[in-house]
C-alpha cells in the first residue's frame, strides 16, 4: 500500500470512529426526568398515587371532559389552529429554517381532519408520530415528548376530539427543501430520538414531583421549546431547560439559575406566570409562551400548576453568560435623559408609539403587564422577543380585562423596529442590544404566517 492511500485510510477511519462516537453521543442522551436519578418503575407498580390523568377536581368528570383537560394541558390548539380558522382545524404555519410544515386538521372530519383514525391509529401518531397511512409525521408534532402519555390519557383527548363538530380544511402542502421533503429521512430521526415508551415515574421522588414531571414531559412539552437542540435537532437533555430560540422567539432558560434562569423568581412568581401569563418584576408572556398561558396552562388547577413548578425547581441550574447578572433599574422619568443622542430615531418612535402606556420610567400608567423595567425581554442583548413584539403584538388577559398592544410589523419598516428595539433595551436593559436590520428580516421570516 502506497503512502498516500495508507494516509487517505487512516482519514477514513478517523472519520468513521469519530461519526460513530458523535452517533452515539446523540443517541445515547439523558431522557428528559434522567438528571434526578432514583429508581423508575412501572406505572403500575408505582403505588403513591397516578401521576397521569386529571387532577382530583377532575376525577368524576366524563372521558370528554378529562380529555378537553388534557388536551388543553397538551396545547393542542396552538399548533392546530389557523390565525382566525376554527380550533383544530389546522392549517398553522410552522416555518422552519428549511422550509414550512403546515398543521394538520385534528377534527373528526372523515376526509381531511383525523375522523377515520381507530384507537390503535391515533395511538401511533401520538406515541410514533406514524399517520394512519404509515408515513412518518414531521417532529414539529411534538411526538417525541408525547410518546411519555399514557395510553388512557391518549385516548381521552381522541374521545374530545371525535366530540368536536368536524370542519372541512383544503390541504396545504409542506413546502420543505432537500433532504428534509423526505419522509423516509423523518422515520430514521424517529428511530433514533423517539424513545416510544410511556411515562415512568420515580420511586425516589414525591407525587407532586412525578404529576410535575408527567405534565412538563408528556403533555406540556415544556422542553420542546425551553431546551436547545442537538446538531442531529433532538433535544439536548445535557443542558435541560437552558434556553432556545423557537420559530423566532427566545424560549427563556427555566432553570434555577438565579440571574439566567428562574431561580430569584418566588414561587408565587413562578405560579402568576403560568396561570396568568404575567408575574410582577419580570415581564409579560408573549409569542408561543403566551398562547401556551392562555390555551394551557390558564385552564390547569393550581395544584397541577405547583407540580409543574417543584419538578422544574428540581432541574439543574445552568448560567447562560450571554445575560446580564443583574437586571436594571427603573428609567429617568424625563425622556432627556438616560440614553444618548446615538439612539434618537429610536426615542423618536418610541415617544410616539409607545410611551403613553409603557411610560419613560418602564413603569405602565395602565397596567403592571405593560411594565418593562425588570422584563426578562428587556434584559436580553439579543433583543429577539422586544423586536418580535413590535412586530407581532401581544394580547394578555388581566384581572380587569384583556389588554393588548398592536402589531407594528405592517407599519414600520425593518430598520425603525431594529432602532425601537434597541433603544428599549438600552433605557430600560442592564445591557443595550445592538439589533441589525437583517436581524429584523430573519425574524419576520420565521414567525410569518402565510
Amino acid at each position: 500500500m502506497s503512502r498516500f492511500a495508507f494516509r487517505l485510510l487512516a482519514v477514513v477511519v478517523v472519520v468513521v470512529i469519530v461519526g460513530i462516537g458523535v452517533l452515539l453521543w446523540l443517541v445515547l442522551a439523558p431522557g428528559p426526568a434522567d438528571f434526578a436519578g432514583g429508581h423508575k418503575v412501572a406505572l403500575a407498580d408505582y403505588h403513591a398515587g397516578n401521576p397521569t390523568g386529571v387532577p382530583a377536581a377532575l376525577a368524576n368528570a366524563s372521558l370528554i371532559q378529562r380529555g378537553e383537560y388534557l388536551a388543553r394541558a397538551g396545547d393542542c390548539v396552538s399548533c392546530h389552529t389557523a390565525k382566525g380558522g376554527r380550533e383544530f382545524a389546522g392549517g398553522f404555519a410552522i416555518t422552519l429554517p428549511f422550509g414550512t410544515i403546515w398543521s394538520t386538521n385534528i377534527t373528526p372530519d372523515k376526509e381531511t381532519g383525523i375522523g377515520l383514525y381507530s384507537d390503535a391509529d391515533f395511538l401511533k401518531a401520538i406515541h410514533r408520530g406514524t399517520r394512519r397511512d404509515g408515513r412518518p409525521l414531521y417532529p414539529a408534532m411534538p411526538y417525541a415528548s408525547y410518546t411519555y402519555m399514557s395510553d388512557a390519557d391518549a385516548l381521552a383527548i381522541k374521545a374530545y376530539l371525535f366530540s368536536l363538530k368536524p370542519v372541512r380544511t383544503p390541504y396545504h402542502a409542506n413546502t420543505l427543501v432537500f433532504p428534509f421533503n423526505h419522509r423516509r429521512l423523518i422515520a430514521l430521526w424517529s428511530w433514533l430520538f423517539n424513545a416510544n415508551t410511556r411515562f415512568q415515574p420515580n420511586a425516589d421522588r414525591s407525587t407532586a414531583w412525578n404529576r410535575g414531571a408527567y405534565i412538563a414531559e408528556a403533555l406540556a412539552h415544556c422542553g420542546e421549546c425551553h431546551t436547545p437542540r442537538t446538531i442531529g435537532l433532538s433535544l439536548d437533555n445535557r443542558r435541560k431547560f437552558a434556553g432556545a430560540v423557537t420559530g423566532g422567539w427566545s424560549a427563556y432558560n427555566i432553570t434555577g439559575d438565579r440571574s439566567a434562569g428562574i431561580g430569584a423568581w418566588s414561587d408565587a412568581d413562578v405560579l402568576g406566570y403560568l396561570a396568568r401569563g404575567h408575574a410582577a418584576g419580570h415581564g409579560t408572556a408573549s409569542g408561543a409562551m403566551g398562547e401556551a398561558v392562555d390555551n394551557g396552562f390558564a385552564a390547569m388547577t393550581p395544584d397541577d400548576l405547583r407540580a409543574i413548578i417543584a419538578y422544574v425547581r428540581s432541574v439543574p441550574a445552568i448560567a447562560s453568560p450571554d445575560l446580564p447578572a443583574t437586571l436594571a433599574t427603573p428609567a429617568p422619568a424625563s425622556p432627556k435623559e438616560g440614553v444618548g443622542i446615538a439612539d434618537a430615531r429610536g426615542k423618536q418612535l418610541f415617544e410616539g408609539a409607545c410611551a403613553a402606556c409603557h411610560g419613560w420610567t418602564g413603569a405602565s400608567p395602565l397596567s403592571s403587564f405593560a411594565t418593562l423595567t425588570g422584563a426578562r425581554a428587556v434584559n436580553d442583548p439579543s433583543a429577539t422577543n422586544v423586536a418580535q413584539i413590535v412586530i407581532s403584538g401581544t394580547r394578555r388577559t388581566t384581572p380587569k380585562g384583556a389588554l393588548s398592544m398592536p402589531a407594528f410589523g405592517a407599519s414600520l419598516s425593518d430598520s425603525e423596529i431594529a432602532a425601537v428595539a434597541n433603544y428599549v433595551t438600552a433605557r430600560f436593559g442592564a445591557k443595550p442590544s445592538s439589533v441589525a436590520v437583517k436581524d429584523i428580516a430573519s425574524l419576520r421570516r420565521q414567525s410569518a404566517q402565510p
